[in-house]
């Protein structure tokens, strides 16, 4: 089994570029109608990040029911991210050294998806 995380925002054209600005990566149209992009993938590395449009998804409602956990290769790229989502977003928790020797930061971006973000010396 593998587990994807699955974004729903607003506007998933507009905001997959976001993503591919903050990780890097490439990113697949999966279904489109017009200009209109409903779902995408982002493939950064050998991870995949799961987009749809709310008008595909049709949450619910926004909430902080689910975060992602990112573990990050290095400090350099655990601080751009930690940088670029907290610019537009809300720091929940300020980069601190944690117990396993390394960093963590919790911030939530400006689509209100929650990002534990870690990175782990060697």
């Amino acid at each position: 089994m593998i587990a994807y995380p699955f974004i729903a925002v607003e506007n998933c054209k507009e905001e997959i570029k976001y993503y591919q600005g903050v990780f890097g990566g490439e990113v697949e149209i999966l279904r489109k109608q017009g200009e209109e992009v409903f779902n995408a993938d982002l493939h950064v590395g050998g991870a995949t990040l799961k987009f749809a449009d709310t008008k595909a998804a049709k949450p619910a409602a926004k909430g902080d029911y689910v975060r992602v956990f990112l573990r990050i290769e290095t400090e350099a790229a655990f601080r751009k991210i930690y940088g670029e989502f907290a610019a537009e977003g809300t720091i929940n928790t300020e980069v601190y050294e944690a117990p396993f020797n390394g960093l963590l930061a919790i911030v939530t971006d400006r689509n209100g998806v929650c990002w534990v973000l870690s990175y782990y010396r060697v």
